[in-house]
C-alpha cells in the first residue's frame, strides 16, 4: 500500500480575486461555481472520481471522525478524518493552521488533520493517533507530515497566549523576528508526534505568511481562500 499526499497552492485554479484562484474552501464567500470548479479540478488532478474526496465542518476542536464511505456534504463538526478505506480521500482546508496528514503504509489506514491554535492545544492530533489505532494502524508505523503553516517567526501572540499553549503543546513557544513572544506550532506537534512514538515525521518548511503563493488569513484577512492537504492510500501503489 502506498501513502499519497497532496498539498495545493492558490494557484491555477478558476477563482477569481481575493479567492485567486484555486480556493477549496466553502463558506469563504467564493462563487459556488468557481469552488466546484477547483473541486473537480483537484480530483481530476489526483486522479479519483470527486465522490472519493472527503471533506470536513472544521470548528477548531478536538473531534476525529472514522470514515468508510464517500460523503456528498463535508463530515459534520470534526476537525480530523480517519479512513482505512483505500483511494478515499481526506482533505483538510488550513490558511494558517497546521495542516496534518498521517498514514500507516502497512494498514491503509490514513488520516487528515486540522490542527490550528486551538485545536492543537486541546489535542486533535492525540485523537487523530487514537482513532487511527483503532482502525487497525499502528503507532509505530506512521508517518507524518506536517504541512505549510504560519512559521513561528511570524505568528506573534500575546504572552499569556504563548504560556498557555506551551503548557498544553510543550516546544510551540517561540521569539518572532521581532522578539516577541510567539508561537511555532508545527514545533509543537513534532514534539507531540515524536513523544507518541511515531516512525517518521516530515515538515513542510513553507510559511503561509510569508510564500504568496500559498493563502493567509493573518496576512490577507478573513476575504482569502483555502488550500487543501490530502491524503489516500493507493492499494496499486509500491511503498
Amino acid at each position: 500500500m502506498r501513502i499519497r499526499r497532496v498539498i495545493t497552492t492558490r494557484e491555477g485554479g478558476h477563482s477569481q480575486p481575493p479567492f485567486d484562484s484555486f480556493n477549496l474552501g466553502g463558506k469563504v464567500g467564493d462563487d459556488p461555481a468557481a469552488l466546484a470548479a477547483n473541486q473537480r479540478k483537484l480530483a481530476e488532478g489526483i486522479g479519483l472520481d470527486q465522490d472519493r474526496l472527503v471533506w470536513m465542518e472544521q470548528i477548531h476542536g478536538r473531534t476525529a471522525t472514522r470514515v468508510e464511505a464517500p460523503h456528498s456534504a463535508p463530515v459534520e463538526a470534526t476537525d480530523a478524518l480517519v479512513t482505512a478505506v483505500p483511494n478515499l480521500a481526506l482533505a483538510a482546508l488550513v490558511a494558517d493552521c497546521v495542516p496534518v496528514l498521517l498514514g500507516d503504509p502497512d494498514s491503509g489506514v490514513v488520516s487528515a488533520v486540522h490542527a490550528g491554535r486551538v485545536g492543537a492545544r486541546v489535542g486533535v492530533v492525540v485523537a487523530a493517533l487514537k482513532t487511527m489505532h483503532q482502525a487497525g494502524a499502528r503507532i509505530d508505523r506512521i508517518e507524518a507530515l506536517l504541512g505549510p503553516a504560519a512559521c513561528g517567526q511570524c505568528y506573534e501572540v500575546p504572552p499569556e497566549m504563548q504560556a498557555d499553549v506551551e503548557r498544553h503543546l510543550p516546544g510551540s513557544a517561540c521569539k518572532t523576528r521581532n522578539g516577541t513572544s510567539g508561537l511555532d506550532i508545527r514545533a509543537g506537534l513534532w514534539e507531540q508526534l515524536a513523544a507518541a512514538g511515531v516512525a517518521g515525521i516530515g515538515v513542510d518548511p513553507r510559511c503561509t505568511m510569508e510564500s504568496r503563493e500559498l493563502f493567509s488569513h493573518r496576512r490577507d484577512g478573513p476575504r482569502t481562500g483555502r488550500l487543501a492537504a490530502v491524503i489516500w492510500a493507493d492499494p496499486e501503489g509500491q511503498q
